[in-house]
């Protein structure tokens, strides 16, 4: 038998907002049904979070992350945002080249990391 629940419901048994589902429904990758009074029902057997999340998941990855504790911190904010910019394309760069010289590099750094642990 079908378990039919509110929008609110359906959206707590997939771990996402009222909104995300909204949004679903306007692009078309979930379609409730609709009581009499227009408002929206969600069939539970039918809501699979696999169903969505993958593709939002390969569309989005943390590259780097940085966080501060309180709004004083704004400047030190910034200056993890630069180290993390110079990091991810450095990275970019010396893992997306398959040169000698950058391999070279490549395996100076992994033997300056290693020397130092």
């Amino acid at each position: 038998m079908n378990r039919y629940v509110s929008i609110s419901d359906a959206a707590k048994a997939l771990g996402v907002s009222v909104t995300t589902l909204r949004r679903w429904e306007a692009a078309g990758k979930l379609v409730p049904e609709h009581t009499a009074g227009g408002h929206r029902r969600y069939d539970l057997a039918k809501l699979r979070p696999e169903m969505f999340r993958a593709e939002e998941a390969a569309a989005r990855r943390t590259i780097a992350y940085a966080r501060v504790s309180s709004h004083d911190q704004k400047d030190d904010l910034e200056r993890q945002k630069q180290v993390l910019e110079i990091i991810t394309v450095f990275s970019a760069r010396l893992y997306g080249s398959r040169s000698r010289k950058n391999q070279k590099s490549l395996d100076s750094v992994k033997k300056a990391v290693e020397d130092a642990t």
